[in-house]
């Protein structure tokens, strides 16, 4: 009850200049939170369906078996996309050879073109919102700061043409105008937290991908068994990729 009559007593006070300061630093809260709950429930979704289509994945016995299961539904995730477009894009060259320049050059080269395209475009998806949450993050607090200058600039000028100069004249103007300052930080805060979230797990992510890119490049064009690099030990992965390295020789 108290912070309305507050918020009430400073948009009456203010002028237009702080109305719309006001104004700007509610929009900016309604779409940081929006960015905030649309990432992370698109997170948890994209996160739950690429476990499960892994877990296929390398449950399957054959491509044969991935292709099916990649036709029977629909998966919106990053590795049953870069999936779908490398088997695609291996059978495509094989059947149609380097006609043309999109599909110049070997079958391997063709095969990292189309996987590397699938990886710039699920970033640049796994991105979506994030400049946004930044800008939000990086002005909000000098909106206010400006805000909070302008309210007491104007609260200066109103007791000196009034004539009034005590701490009870000042502190209500002054105290309506560092409102301003709490509205900045209370938006910049939480669009830096989830901007920061949402770094770090596409991070992940993206890394997990590169490491299931790897294998999957390397099934399609050397038919070599794999090992699951997305779960296995470091030291397991430099010791395939020693024997895989030595064997090439």
């Amino acid at each position: 009850m108290a912070l309305n009559q507050t918020l009430d007593h400073f948009l009456a006070q203010t002028d237009s200049v702080g109305a719309f300061l006001f104004s700007l630093l509610l929009i900016m809260s309604v779409a940081s939170w929006y960015f905030i709950v649309v990432k992370a429930w698109n997170g948890i979704q994209v996160r739950r369906r690429a476990e499960l289509f892994l877990q296929k994945f390398w449950a399957s016995d054959t491509l044969a078996d991935v292709t099916g299961h990649l036709a029977a539904g629909a998966q919106a995730d990053p590795f049953s996309n870069l999936t779908r477009h490398a088997l695609a894009a291996s059978q495509h060259h094989a059947r149609h050879g380097n006609h043309g320049l999109q599909q110049a050059g070997s079958t391997a080269e063709f095969l990292t073109r189309s996987m590397r395209r699938v990886i710039d475009e699920e970033t640049a998806q796994l991105e979506w919102g994030l400049t946004a949450l930044a800008s939000i993050a990086s002005t909000a607090p000098f909106i206010g700061l400006f805000g909070t200058v302008w309210g007491v600039y104007h609260a200066l000028v109103n007791i000196g043409q009034g004539g009034l100069g005590g701490l009870d004249q000042i502190a209500g103007p002054v105290g309506e105008a560092l409102i301003m300052t709490g509205l900045g930080l209370a938006v910049a805060i939480p669009a830096v937290l989830a901007y920061n979230d949402c770094v770090r797990s596409n991070r992940l992510l993206l890394a997990r991908l590169d490491g299931f890119a790897h294998d999957l490049f390397a099934f399609l064009t050397t038919g070599a068994t794999i090992i699951n690099t997305t779960a296995a030990t470091p030291a397991a992965i430099r010791s395939a990729e020693l024997v895989y390295a030595n064997g090439a020789k």
